[in-house]
């Protein structure tokens, strides 16, 4: 069986964070209670998907924000943020101000594009500039700079007796600039980040290039070996250039009888598009893993984009219960994270 040649140093998870529109708050606190114990569990960090318009978390930020308080070690994040949706200094305001309640914690991690279903929403959105919007990569750059600390006008100073005013985005969180994430999925957008001095989010949804065949497994490593290359040439890396795979994951150690046939069930009403690649763009997905934490980890390790990673950051199905999640963060964190030489936080030596 190929093996990868380090151990897993950091084990995540990605939460969609689903609630009921007729009682969205219990939702939302079911969310907070799953981060909670993925610390508990010694979890390295808990994503956050970011959902407009449905039934997911759609504030993933205020969600960290309350995170932060009720937890004391593991890193947030998003995974991601579509900034088609934002403005860019009011997002840099609240990423510094989360990051600094939480103790530098927080990695954002973020894609362009024009939003979901644009046309029927881009009236309301923005009603004045639906013509002028700029969803490319111009957008998240805007964003990285004014995290950095770069000014953004050419005014400050103290004016009148109380009123002090800054040349640049308030309050500046020193580090957050370096934990910011791209989430890509095609060469393109990996090498883009790796040369811009983004970390590197890579899904279970990829885009291949023209002339490769479609293996999503070696699809994904071409893309990750592919930005550490921009990485390692670009003068806009400031320390490791870090890598995060997220496949869906679901172990079955310790789930009943009744989990079992509801996990797979699932995971064959999703099998079917993996077989080929969909639409014009040829979007690949991942197919879901799931079984006993041993025949996964024997699936990971034989795994060409899992061969290139360290850092993983396994999506929890959307449409599951609590109890469901509680199983399954079990099982990852006291079961396949050991098979895949993963060690909880608090019980080894990180000096990452």
């Amino acid at each position: 069986m190929p093996h990868s040649t380090h151990p897993l140093r950091k084990l995540g998870f990605l939460t969609i964070g689903l609630f009921d529109p007729a009682d969205p708050a219990a939702g939302h606190e079911s969310t907070l209670r799953v981060i909670e114990l993925g610390e508990r569990l010694g979890f390295d960090s808990a994503w956050l998907r970011h959902r407009h318009l449905q039934f997911g978390i759609s504030s993933p930020i205020a969600v960290m924000a309350a995170a932060s308080q009720r937890t004391s070690r593991i890193e947030l994040g998003t995974a991601v943020t579509p900034l088609g949706w934002e403005n860019p200094l009011r997002l840099a305001e609240d990423l510094a101000t989360v990051d600094l309640l939480a103790g530098g914690r927080i990695n954002p991690g973020l894609s362009v594009g024009e939003p979901m279903h644009y046309d029927t929403v881009k009236d309301e959105l923005y009603p004045d500039s639906v013509d002028l919007e700029d969803f490319t990569y111009t957008r998240v750059e805007r964003l990285a700079r004014m995290i950095a600390g770069t000014p953004v006008r050419g005014f400050s100073g103290r004016q009148g007796v109380v009123e002090e005013f800054s040349d640049r985005v308030e309050p500046h969180s020193p580090g957050l600039r370096q934990r910011l994430w791209y989430g890509a999925g095609s060469t393109r957008s990996a090498v883009w980040a790796g040369a811009n001095g983004f970390n590197l989010l890579s899904s279970s949804v990829i885009f291949p290039d023209k002339d490769q065949e479609p293996d999503f497994a070696h699809v994904q490593r071409s893309q990750i070996r592919a930005y550490r290359k921009a990485a390692a040439a670009s003068p806009h890396q400031h320390g490791p250039a870090r890598v995060s795979q997220g496949l869906v994951v679901i172990p079955t150690d310790s789930a009943s009888s009744s989990q079992r046939e509801k996990y797979q069930r699932y995971v064959d009403e999703r099998f079917p598009r993996t077989r080929a690649p969909q639409g014009p763009k040829g979007m690949m997905f991942a197919p879901d893993l799931i079984g006993t934490s041993d025949q996964i980890a024997e699936q990971l390790h034989a795994h060409a984009g899992f061969q290139e990673v360290d850092e993983v950051a396994f999506a929890l199905p959307f449409s599951f219960d609590h109890e469901d999640y509680i199983q399954i963060l079990t099982d990852m964190a006291t079961t396949l994270g050991p098979a895949l030489g993963w060690n909880p936080a608090g019980l080894r030596h990180d000096p990452h």
